[in-house]
């Protein structure tokens, strides 16, 4: 009896491992650089992750206890349909992080809107919110050129920056997209291991757990030059940003390819789905 509880929990133990093993998964990476390239704080960062794992621990705790408790088949076109919606999103992240990349990089770059310089002016590239631009600043209103908060990120961060959903709605949502692509696979591979309701569970949620405490530490790590760059290097930062917006559109690109026509066949007449 003993043995068996000791090997129980060294395999609940191992769902922690693989929890955040599961959150270096290329898609997962790749979604959260295109979110935390908006980032200047760690903390927020940090975060951030936070939220993306929490996310995808509900849905793998809803769906996969659904799966587990219950014996509930999921269709091929649905299991599909699931992991297509990663590259639905993924496509849609790096819509939003090249959107208005033109003219950040005019402004970054000094080859934006210029203002001739007075006697106690400064000509200089700072930011309001996510929104990057050079102009001259001096003093008063007017040799600023334009209100903090003149800018559409800044207002939105004015009226909403108070509510915590403003702050966590996206990485939450693409977590929640990103779980169930992934609970159905976890809850199998449970289920082949562990026969107890309880103990498998319990291995879902340390899974959980750990899918958080990975996220955060990569987030981390790559919000760190984006976080050091935004003030010290705005031109890299930008280029930073726009990398990642780019490989997040083109990674969702072949994953809707693979997903749809090549490996699962979603919009052919014989879909084929092996959760991984």
């Amino acid at each position: 009896m003993l043995d068996t509880v000791a090997s129980l929990g060294s395999l609940v133990f191992l769902g922690f491992i693989l929890g955040m093993r599961h959150a270096t998964d290329a898609d997962h990476v790749i979604a959260i650089a295109t979110i935390v390239s908006r980032q200047r704080s760690l903390r927020g960062s940090a975060l951030i992750g936070a939220a993306w794992g929490v996310g995808h621990t509900l849905t793998i705790l809803v769906v996969g206890s659904a799966i587990i408790l219950f014996g509930i088949v999921i269709p091929p076109r649905i299991g599909l349909g699931m992991e297509f919606a990663v590259g639905v999103m993924l496509i849609v992240l790096g819509v939003l992080t090249l959107t208005g990349m033109g003219r950040v990089i005019g402004q970054a770059t000094g080859y934006g809107h210029t203002h001739p310089p007075g006697p106690a002016s400064d000509d200089r590239i700072h930011a309001h919110g996510d929104f990057v631009h050079r102009h001259v600043h001096g003093p008063g209103a007017a040799g600023h050129g334009h209100r903090e908060d003149a800018t559409a990120l800044a207002r939105l961060d004015v009226r909403f920056r108070g509510l915590a959903p403003y702050q966590w709605l996206r990485p939450l949502v693409v977590g929640v997209v990103h779980g169930l692509a992934g609970s159905a696979a976890v809850a199998l591979l449970v289920l082949a291991a562990v026969r107890d309701p309880i103990w498998a569970m319990t291995y879902l949620m340390l899974f959980g757990i750990g899918t958080i405490a990975g996220m955060m530490l990569i987030t981390l790590v790559l919000s760190a030059p984006f976080s050091f760059t935004a003030s010290k290097l705005p031109r890299f930062n930008w280029q930073l940003r726009a990398a990642s917006g780019l490989v997040s559109f083109a990674f969702g690109l072949v994953l809707i390819y693979q997903i749809g026509f090549v490996d699962g066949g979603l919009f052919t007449d014989h879909p084929v789905w092996e959760p991984h």
